[in-house]
């Protein structure tokens, strides 16, 4: 492993093309954390400090734009249900421990071999569709002639489009810096809330029942999508990408429970590699791990100043810039499913989709493999 990071390429790069391509994955990593900030009381500079510690040294490590996102299986039960952090902080804790053993015992390996490669393509493309489904609900959430409303996210969309040969113009950057001009003029009462100062990280020890519940209600439904989104696929993509220095599955498992097993007891939001986050980061310019460490710099320095008003920043960004992110970015991780010209294999693609968009990933990897092995899908060797 350290031989292959030595032999990383090109030089990392912190120019604006990274800063903006950074910012990519904003809208799937903003609206669920300041979700489980607001709804779970996790505390938002422990938060925010944690997931950009984890960018830093993700970016040094792998020198791409692997994303940080929290793991959405657990952030989805624990907000729709309002958990605790003490279940979050178990959840998140057992799932890196589960992960680790994998990675131990071979079996992380042993997956992506016989997985067949349409079966991840029809991942990457049922949860890039979720995505930018979910990104357009929330683009139009809003009227036609609200501030935060149906023109500004259209703009947005024309903005991205009209830009879209020239993958080093830093659009998502421009959408930020919009939304956060947009927070006081829309909601003045932000800024009285957002005192400054964080008291620093909380130790969080939870008691059995909570240890229980989150193995039981989140951890063990996260898995499965763990291990084909924020693992596989996201190793998949990373070949697509950047051919010939792609990320290996074992490495970046160990990544993800390495990362979930050294923060979630001090107040971090479980977290994963998200394909889609991938996707949307390298739509918008990033190409090296120089928009990671930027990206994390500057989530640990919003922490250590804002500490517990990070949430109430968060919730105020403007919902219809975020959907338009998080919606090209889910585009941007369809993309690949393309390859699938054979009849067969589009089938696999297609099974494998209708099941994640109707139920959830477990179903929609069930139906895939299950199609593949019907129609002697074999996923090519390297």
């Amino acid at each position: 492993m350290l031989t292959w990071l030595r032999d990383r390429q090109p030089a990392m790069r912190f120019d604006l093309p990274e800063l903006s391509g950074g910012l990519g994955d904003l809208g799937i990593f903003v609206p669920l954390t300041a979700s489980l900030i607001i709804v779970c009381g996790m505390e938002g500079g422990s938060v925010l400090f944690f997931a950009g510690l984890a960018n830093v040294l993700v970016g040094l490590a792998f020198n791409q734009p692997i994303p940080v996102q929290p793991m959405k299986a657990i952030a989805a039960v624990a907000i729709a249900e309002g958990l605790a952090p003490g279940e979050i902080a178990a959840a998140g804790f057992l799932s890196g421990a589960i992960l680790l053993a994998l990675v131990l015992t071979g079996l992380v390996t042993v997956a992506e071999r016989w997985i067949p490669r349409p079966v991840v393509r029809g991942i990457q493309l049922g949860v890039g569709l979720k995505l930018a489904a979910k990104g357009v609900t929330m683009a139009l959430a809003g009227g036609w002639w609200e501030l935060d409303g149906c023109v500004l996210a259209l703009a947005a969309a024309l903005l991205v489009l009209a830009t879209a040969r020239s993958p080093r113009f830093p659009s998502a950057l421009i959408l930020l810096v919009a939304g956060i001009v947009l927070i006081p003029i829309e909601r003045l009462d932000v800024l009285a809330e957002a005192s400054l100062g964080w008291a620093g990280p909380v130790w969080i020890w939870p008691g059995l029942e909570q240890w229980q519940l989150g193995l039981t209600r989140l951890a063990v439904p996260q898995l499965p999508l763990t291990l084909l989104n924020s693992v596989i696929a996201v190793c998949a993509l990373s070949g697509d990408l950047f051919p010939g220095r792609g990320v290996r599955t074992r490495p970046m498992a160990i990544s993800v429970a390495v990362m979930n097993l050294g923060t979630c007891l001090f107040g971090a939001v479980p977290s994963c590699h998200g394909s889609g986050g991938l996707a949307g980061q390298h739509r918008f310019g990033a190409r090296t791990g120089g928009s990671m460490v930027v990206l994390g710099l500057s989530k640990m320095g919003l922490g250590i100043l804002f500490g517990s008003a990070v949430g109430v920043v968060l919730a105020a960004f403007p919902i219809s810039l975020l959907g338009v992110l998080l919606a090209f970015a889910g585009l941007e991780l369809a993309l690949p499913a393309r390859e699938a010209s054979d009849r067969n294999a589009f089938f696999v693609v297609a099974a494998t989709a209708a099941g994640i968009l109707a139920v959830n990933a477990a179903v929609g990897f069930l139906l895939g493999l299950g199609a593949a092995l019907l129609l002697r899908e074999q996923r090519p060797s390297g």
